[in-house]
């Protein structure tokens, strides 16, 4: 991933706290044999992100009838949490002759992928996945029929990637100039989701001593 020097992010609890937040997530790799050059394929998935080892550990499943897994296994894949992203208008730039660009989070994981296809695991990969966004669901479904569960279970492939390498770009203005951050700042800080999460980025990247919040200009129409 192109990542100027001053969008890059290497804080191991910052790069975990954006996957986390962005996971649901892409994850890149062959497809078929490894040595075509254009035979890659992309699978967009839920995944829990888990603080261990020198990166972190990405784990997930997929559609057991997806064959992306059989061509990853032992391989290694990339996985991409893309996080949020807005257009910035120049008017919010105290030089005129400024362009139109667009501020993002992303953070790419490398690793190699290992299958988790026993019973077991699955389900353990599936109480994770479900203790994370509807904890209150667990019960029901750990009370389903057996046959309904072992169906299920059999349906889909699980998997576990160590992270080997991380890459984290955080493009939040740190290239311009102190007041048009504070006026690209003021501007996100009252709009969409995504402008408000980059604001909030923008403050807590910002060097020891600025103060974002300090006198921002009007947005000009």
């Amino acid at each position: 991933m192109y990542t100027p020097k001053f969008n890059q992010v290497s804080d191991r609890a910052i790069l975990l706290e954006a996957m986390r937040e962005n996971s649901f997530a892409i994850l890149f790799g062959p497809l078929g044999a490894t040595d075509i050059p254009s035979a890659h394929f992309a699978t967009h998935l839920p995944l829990v992100v888990k603080d261990e080892g020198e990166h972190g550990v990405i784990e997930g499943h997929m559609a057991a009838a997806n064959r992306h897994w059989q061509s990853l296994a032992g391989n290694e894949a990339l996985v991409v949490f893309p996080g949020a992203h807005s257009y910035v208008s120049p008017t919010l730039y105290t030089e005129s002759l400024s362009v139109p660009t667009w501020n993002y989070v992303a953070v790419h994981a490398y690793g190699a992928l290992s299958l988790i296809g026993d019973d077991a695991g699955k389900e353990a990969l599936l109480t994770d996945l479900i203790s994370l966004h509807e904890p209150a669901y667990l019960d029901q479904w750990h009370g389903q029929p057996d046959g309904f569960r072992r169906t299920m279970l059999a349906g889909i492939m699980g998997f576990r990637i160590p992270i080997a390498r991380i890459e984290g770009k955080f493009k939040v203005s740190q290239n311009r100039a102190l007041q048009e951050r504070r006026n690209v700042f003021a501007a996100q800080s009252t709009r969409s989701t995504d402008e408000q999460t980059l604001a909030r980025w923008m403050e807590r990247l910002a060097e020891p001593g600025i103060d974002l919040r300090d006198s921002p200009k009007p947005e000009q129409s």
